[in-house]
């Protein structure tokens, strides 16, 4: 090889400029294409799937969805046997076309569920946004609660909220927003078994419905929409009631639908308010109705709103006991016989173990549920200050002084000395003595025995308030060392229950299952239980049994039990305005309270003053003795220990 050549092996041609660019011109044209194809399956894919549920799926008329709402809803007791039925009242379906709507309530309505609606194309994209981006409600505007209501369909899965929005595009095109709103409101739930507004007014205002209706008035009824069975002021109170009316005032008046003089004479219409048709009409009896009421609100929680469960034709299993729930009824009415004809009272049962309700008895002298209403707790709550001791390393046979006068939290309690010097927590307890478990609230301090009551299963809030605070709604009080702040009877039956079940607590509840119309489980309770006052299980029921050993008692066949009766003072006086008898054996705990609707003081048929030793534990005995002639005697909680070790 002679000098100036070179092998081919080594040098490699370059490749001519023009092929060069039609290689990167191929190149990018595969580019461009697989572009093209994303994009157009991105695209394409979804307008497909738009177009074929938008011509296979139809909403169905107002007069179609109205006919099928007429639908009877059961509710058994946990044996199956009926419990009572939930039937609409008679006319509540009439049809309201949008003309004979007031305006009032028509602005109330859209300024509250939908302020877009006169403009958006069906839903308002802003505030399914904020739905996803938050997880809270405001996803659904009018169009897509119509459609809900009509196909019955409220299951959260993404297929539901697509074709849901696809039908709003569609009605809206197919539509005026007038004839949206007409079958809307015709459909939708306003509580107490009614649907559509001419129904509504009559039954919560007794009146007929035409344009003399108040600017107050529609914010109520426009309020009822969200949540009917929790939103009734005959379940939940007018307070309840009175806060959810300000919420859509606030709307009407935030967004410029009520002006100027208007504004100011806008008041809680709650005198006006009438009782509930179905029980002036007869059809259950007051305390059929609380039990009702609480039963529908559980269920509107776990996602089966009254319309949902009627449109659905759909059966409710509870989980009350129907000889427990006839012998709660049959011994509060005999042991107020002859007694002050405006004492009021209830008996709550809860099962342990499971938390189950197996008798609820509100009272059955009105519409006022007394099992679900706050009262104060008065010295019934001395077990939750026990609970905060023992978790803190105290003793229940240890020495610890009984000072008949403490300073506590800015204020001075004085009572006399009903135990020694030096008491233990078992003597203050039989000895119904007042100042050992004040002293011990000092020594915790109020922080601690709240979270022991929180623990045991007082809930933090009831109706959106806050339980167990001053007014603010932050600060606890001297209060919590006397039970001064009102709890409900239902949550004093489940945080004794969590006593009874070894330191376990579960949350009491009404609903075991919900059945479809063939028999179908769609939807069953499952458990909560936790261990309440320690991490750890033995610790927590260490506390549990230091409590138990505080409340021992036997009932009338010698079977072994815990009670403590209480009483609430009424102001400063030795007079008393609430009372308490509250106890448990391991497979029932129940909760008695008696009182009066205002306040007054407790005095029984012979003037003596009532305590919790008297009428209430009569009742309270009366009634663990029926509920448990047919169980089996059982041992209760294990022997404390001596003291826990404290918690740092």
């Amino acid at each position: 090889m002679t000098l100036g050549e070179s092998s081919g092996a080594d040098v490699q041609e370059p490749i001519p400029e023009p092929d060069a660019k039609a290689a990167r011109r191929r190149l990018w044209r595969r580019i461009r294409r697989i572009g093209y194809w994303s994009v157009g399956l991105l695209v394409g894919i979804p307008l497909a799937m738009f177009w074929i549920t938008y011509l296979v799926i139809d909403v169905r008329s107002p007069q179609e969805v109205l006919a099928q709402l007429n639908k009877t809803v059961d509710l058994q007791y946990s044996d199956g046997s009926e419990l009572l039925k939930v039937v609409p009242a008679d006319g509540d379906r009439s049809f309201v076309p949008y003309a004979q709507v007031p305006a009032k309530l028509r602005d109330a309505i859209i300024a509250t569920e939908d302020p877009t609606f006169w403009e958006n194309q069906g839903f308002d994209p802003t505030g399914i946004g904020r739905a996803f981006l938050t997880g809270v409600g405001g996803g659904s505007g009018i169009t897509q609660q119509y459609i809900k209501k009509s196909t019955g369909d409220d299951d959260a899965t993404i297929w539901r909220k697509f074709a849901e929005l696809v039908l709003a595009t569609k009605i809206t095109q197919q539509q005026s927003k007038e004839q949206i709103f007409e079958s809307y409101v015709n459909i939708i739930s306003f509580g107490r078994g009614t649907f559509g507004p001419a129904a509504a007014m009559n039954a919560y205002f007794g009146r007929k419905l035409d344009d003399s209706m108040t600017w107050s008035e529609a914010a109520f009824l426009a309020g009822m929409i969200q949540s009917p069975s929790v939103h009734d002021p005959a379940a939940s109170g007018d307070a309840h009631a009175a806060r959810r009316w300000q919420y859509v005032r606030d709307k009407l008046v935030g967004r410029g639908y009520v002006k100027g003089d208007e504004i100011a004479k806008m008041a809680y219409p709650g005198n006006e308010i009438q009782s509930p048709t179905e029980t002036r009409a007869g059809r259950l009896s007051y305390d059929q109705y609380h039990i009702k009421q609480q039963v529908l609100a559980e269920l509107e929680m776990d996602g089966f709103p009254i319309n949902r469960l009627q449109q659905g034709n759909m059966t409710v299993e509870t989980t009350l006991d129907r000889g427990k729930q006839e012998a709660a009824k049959n011994v509060l009415q005999e042991k107020l016989k002859g007694e002050p004809a405006e004492f009021r009272g209830s008996i709550v049962a809860v099962e342990p173990k499971t938390g189950a309700v197996r008798a609820y008895e509100g009272g059955d002298q009105g519409v006022r549920d007394y099992a679900s209403t706050p009262h104060p707790a008065g010295t019934a709550f001395y077990p939750f200050t026990a609970a905060a001791a023992l978790r803190q390393g105290f003793g229940v046979f240890q020495p610890f002084p009984s000072p008949e006068r403490i300073e506590f939290l800015g204020e001075t309690f004085q009572y006399p000395d009903h135990c020694s010097q030096k008491c233990t927590m078992v003597m203050a307890m039989r000895k119904q003595a007042d100042a050992p478990f004040i002293q011990l609230a000092k020594v915790l301090g109020a922080d601690a025995v709240s979270k022991a009551a929180r623990d045991a299963g007082i809930p933090e809030l009831v109706d959106g308030a806050p339980t167990m605070r001053e007014k603010d709604g932050f600060l606890i009080g001297s209060g919590i060392a006397i039970g001064r702040y009102p709890l409900r009877p239902l949550d004093m039956a489940g945080a004794y229950a969590t006593f009874a079940a070894d330191g376990v607590h579960a949350a009491p509840y009404l609903v075991a299952k919900v059945r479809d119309d063939k028999g179908n489980v769609v939807w069953e309770h499952t458990g909560t239980a936790r261990p309440a006052f320690d991490a750890d299980g033995s610790n927590s029921a260490q506390v549990a049994a230091g409590v138990t050993e505080t409340l021992r008692n036997n009932l009338s066949d010698g079977r072994p039990a815990a009670l403590r009766t209480g009483e609430a003072e009424r102001g400063n006086s030795e007079e008393k305005q609430d009372a308490w008898a509250v106890g448990y054996t391991s497979q029932l705990a129940t909760a008695v309270w008696l009182g009066t609707d205002d306040e007054r003081r407790l005095r029984d048929a012979e003037g003596e003053i009532v305590l919790g030793s008297t009428i209430p534990a009569d009742i309270w005995r009366g009634f663990m003795d029926a509920a448990h002639r047919s169980l089996p005697p059982e041992p209760l909680g294990p022997a404390p220990a001596v003291a826990l070790p404290p918690r740092r």
